[in-house]
Formats: structure tokens, sequence, C-alpha cells
């Protein structure tokens, strides 16, 4: 697999990372089967993988620590905080090492920061920032991050602010069309060396009947890594085959997509785009 640059850090990974949201019961996948598709994707190359607490409760992280039980070395675990505040996400960070079994993650991420306001709760006195911080200072993590799947503008204001080694951000085809990071985001945050990694490439899978194609065109953007969520061997092996014969798309090939997919560009189908979840409506900034 083609192998980029994580931002400034004088680190590669493959186009293809690893999403360990899916590896879970709710999902249909066992702890077994979780255990041999995390330690296959090793095998195939994968060095990256994300995971966050809340990710079924716990299970994702705990599984993950499971599976790469004499792999450590060979991994970057990525996880998150989805509390606001220094106290709580020290705790949540506690509990992830716990589950992970490990005494370190190579990267601590806010999680899916949505408008101004949470993201001036997290640089707040006593808000999530100071946690993330400290636990750099520790050695308990190694790099700072960031996530949103909803506004870039706020991205925006947060790469501004801090300096983030990088960004998760939703990526996906059918984002093109609303509060596109790819338009927003991506050239700020290359411009000042923030690794991205893209998320959402299926658009929580409305864009299955258009697979190849979907992840063709987030690997095409100018990205260091796409996660992508697994619960099979299936699924795995597929996604390893695209990214093999990856080769960028071109402009009318982009253009053909878009004509293609453009009917998915409703509040309905990008629920994350949406004033609340299932509301309906856009996003309002």
């Amino acid at each position: 697999m083609e192998k980029r640059d994580f931002g400034l850090i004088g680190r590669k990974f493959p186009i293809l990372s690893f999403g360990a949201q899916r590896i879970v019961d709710e999902h249909h996948c066992s702890e077994e089967q979780a255990i041999l598709i995390v330690n296959r994707a090793i095998d195939e190359g994968i060095t990256y993988f994300d995971t966050a607490p809340s990710y079924s409760d716990g299970q994702s992280e705990e599984r993950l620590g499971k599976a790469l039980q004499g792999r450590r070395k060979d991994v970057w675990i990525a996880t998150k905080t989805h509390d606001r505040t220094r106290d709580g996400s020290l705790k949540l960070l506690e509990a992830s090492l716990k589950r992970l079994q490990t005494d370190h993650v190579e990267e601590w991420r806010l999680h899916n920061i949505m408008t101004m306001d949470e993201l001036d709760r997290c640089f707040a006195k006593g808000g999530a920032l100071e946690a993330l911080l400290e636990a750099k200072e520790q050695g308990v993590i190694k790099r700072i991050s960031i996530s949103g799947h909803t506004n870039p503008r706020v991205q925006l204001e947060a790469i501004e602010r801090f300096p983030f080694d990088s960004a998760l951000v939703a990526l996906s085809a059918a984002d093109h069309f609303i509060y596109s990071f790819a338009h927003e985001f991506l050239p700020k945050a290359n411009e000042k060396g923030v690794a991205i990694i893209g998320m959402k490439v299926m658009a929580l899978g409305k864009l299955v009947p258009w697979y190849e194609k979907a992840l063709q065109y987030t690997f095409s953007l100018p990205i260091s890594t796409a996660i992508v969520g697994m619960e099979s061997m299936q699924q795995l092996e597929q996604n390893l085959d695209i990214a093999r014969s990856f080769k960028p798309m071109t402009d009318m090939e982009q253009l053909e997509f878009f004509k293609e997919i453009v009917h998915l560009a409703s509040p309905d189908v990008l629920r994350w785009k949406a004033s609340e979840w299932m509301s309906g409506e856009w996003y309002v900034r």
C-alpha cells in the first residue's frame, strides 16, 4: 500500500487505517473474530488503529487491547475523550489505558467538537485541553489531536488556536456537498503541517453501492490516511485489495461520481451534518 507522511512528525502510514468502532457485539463481531481481524490487518501492513471509550461502552478499546497483546510495538493507537473537562478527560484516559492494556497511547483526541461553544469549553481553564497537555508532559500520550464531523470552521479555529498534531475529519464523497472539510479545512491544515485522517468514508453505509469509488475518492484527497470501520474479515480483505490497487481519481471521474451520489446530500442521510443526529435539518453555523 502507498504510505504517506503523517503531518510533520516524521512518520508514515499506509493510506488504509483501521477504525475499531465496529469490532463489537453491536456490529455482530465476536471477540474471537475481532482478534483475528486486527491481527490479520497488522500482518497485511496496517499499523494505525483508531478507537474511543464511547464506542460500545468501551468494548472497542477492550477488544483492541486483547488483540494487540504481543504486538503493541507494531502499532499506533489513537483514542479519544468526549468529556470537555480536564478531570473528566483524565478519568476517561485512565480507563482507556486499562482497557487497551497499555501504559500509553500514541495519540489522544478531543472527540467530535461540533460547535465553537464546545471548543471554548475545551480551551477554558479546567477544560479538556489541560488534560491532553498534562498527559503528554507525563508521557502517557505522544500526540494531541482533534476530531470533527460537522462544521469545518470549528476545526479551522482549533488549529489556529493550538498546534494540533492531527485532525480526524469527515471526508466521504457525500461530505463534498455540504460543510465540506475537503474544501474548507484541508488546505489550511496541510499548510500548517497538521496530519489529516479521513473518516465517514462510507457515509454510514450509504456509499456501499459505490464501495470502491468511495474509498478511491477519499484516498485521492491530500490526507495522511483514512480510517475505515471493519467488522468482518471479508471487509478487511476488500479494503486491502482496493488500497493496494489505488490510483488517484481524475477530475472527470470525480465529477461523474458526484453526479451519481448528489441525491444523498440531505440531513437525513448526512446525519452528522444535521443540527442534531436525527433532526432532519441542516446544522446552522
